[in-house]
């Protein structure tokens, strides 16, 4: 920012000192009231996150004072509901819709489902779904792509094994995480890696130092717990037709097709499945079509409320007060390691969204890995793991608005089930603490 303007978008003011904790907070209005009002209600079911956006929205207008005209606080609300970025993840949520729905038309679902209550005990479902999705999305290297996958299937053998679909959502998203944060492919590892100066292999030799204790971990919880499910096979012989959906969306998503594309093709072969089996002719798979995507309405209307907002915040100046403020006094490798994890963690919440969060904050801690002698190697593991850890703890985050959607739940109930990302907060700040792996600390 320069001395003279500052601007977002096409709306200019005058420099100004960051608005301080009053610029964040239409981010704490948004969280009292979701959770407040949740807990009063003792039922996180009955307060739509839309209606605590709405309110969190409507303050943030108001309390930008520095613009006069409500029509220019509108167009910097709408600059942020149309940036490229969330555009791009709607047109994702509206096709993934479309998908599910048609994919569940033709029996797609309980295909996959029966296949795989065969192939796998009941007690290692639990396990297997976990480790399932860490493969698929290392291989991937997208978070909201593996939860497009195996969501749908997840809620499946919810419904026929008796597990709950909060509990069962949460075992996948946790595994699309463990890729997001590791994956060579992925947009925080090109993000955190390029922001630091280091290459992908080395910044993945010390990730895995992180992440591998958190995933052992939490995959040996869920053997233990899986030997409480009793899951018998199907009965009924298993449409194996059914299981090209999705055994079709996982390959093409793993030879590095773009995850529009992938669905795109995903929504046509269910077509084709759908009219050579019978399920359904032209005029029903297009009517699935637009059910899929009226499912994801709520959605689609948080994601823009949430990035409208967040646009606000940034205008007020509350980046630049928390960059400012925890950059204030550092002393030691220790403190400036854990100054980072929170710059990165901070921004994450302001943002809902990891790999700009580390694009942001990324300068910044360079600077500070320099002035303190922190490996590149290591910092840039630090941006990426804690940028993931507090991803999956938005209830406004891509992953969890995908996945709450495609469950039919909400997504504060599943994010008390997401054993990974919270072993990965755990493992990361211990690995700070205590500096470890020692080669990179």
């Amino acid at each position: 920012m320069d001395n003279k303007t500052s601007h977002i978008g096409t709306i200019k003011r005058p420099a100004q000192k960051p608005g301080g904790w009053l610029a964040l907070s239409p981010l704490l209005v948004f969280l009292l009231v979701y959770l407040v009002t949740s807990l009063i209600a003792k039922d996180f079911y009955k307060v739509p996150v839309t209606a605590s956006f709405i309110i969190a929205s409507a303050y943030a207008l108001f309390m930008t004072r520095s613009v006069e005209k409500t029509d220019d606080k509108l167009a910097i609300f709408s600059e942020g509901a149309g940036n490229r970025s969330l555009l791009l993840m709607i047109w994702i949520f509206v096709l993934a819709g479309a998908f599910a729905a048609t994919a569940k038309e033709i029996g797609a679902i309980d295909a996959t489902v029966g296949a795989t209550l065969r192939i796998l005990p009941g007690k290692l479902i639990y396990a297997g779904l976990f480790l399932a999705s860490c493969f698929i999305s290392m291989a991937i290297g997208t978070s909201v792509g593996t939860v497009v996958a195996l969501v749908p299937i997840a809620s499946g053998i919810a419904a026929q094994t008796g597990i709950g679909i909060p509990f069962i959502t949460g075992v996948v998203v946790g595994g699309a995480f463990f890729g997001d944060n590791l994956s060579f492919i992925s947009d925080t590892t090109v993000a955190a890696t390029k922001s630091q100066g280091c290459s992908m292999r080395d910044k993945f030799r010390v990730n895995l130092w992180i992440a591998a204790p958190a995933a052992i971990g939490a995959a040996l919880l869920y053997i233990v717990m899986g030997f409480q499910v009793e899951a018998e096979p199907p009965v009924q012989p298993v449409q194996w037709l059914g299981l090209v959906p999705y055994l079709l969306v996982i390959g093409l998503a793993l030879a590095g097709m773009n995850v529009v594309t992938v669905l795109t093709i995903g929504i046509a072969v269910n077509g084709i499945i759908g009219w050579v089996t019978g399920a359904y002719d032209f005029v029903e798979w297009m009517a699935s079509i637009g059910s899929g995507i009226g499912s994801m309405g709520e959605l689609i209307i948080v994601s823009l409320l949430a990035g409208g907002m967040l646009a606000l915040i940034r205008y007020n100046g509350g980046m630049d007060f928390i960059m400012t403020g925890l950059t204030r006094r550092i002393g030691g490798k220790r403190a400036a390691g854990l100054t980072i994890a929170a710059l990165v963690s901070l921004v994450n919440v302001c943002t809902a969204n990891n790999t700009i969060a580390i694009i942001t904050t990324g300068p910044l801690a360079k600077d500070i890995s320099t002035r303190f002698g922190l490996d590149p190697r290591k910092t840039a593991s630090i941006l990426d793991t804690f940028s993931c850890f507090v991803q999956g703890l938005l209830p406004y985050g891509a992953q969890m608005l995908m996945a709450s959607g495609l469950a039919g739940v909400s997504s504060a109930a599943i994010i008390c089930h997401l054993y990974y990302p919270f072993a990965l907060g755990i493992v990361a700040f211990l690995s700070i603490l205590f500096r470890f792996p020692r080669k990179y600390s």
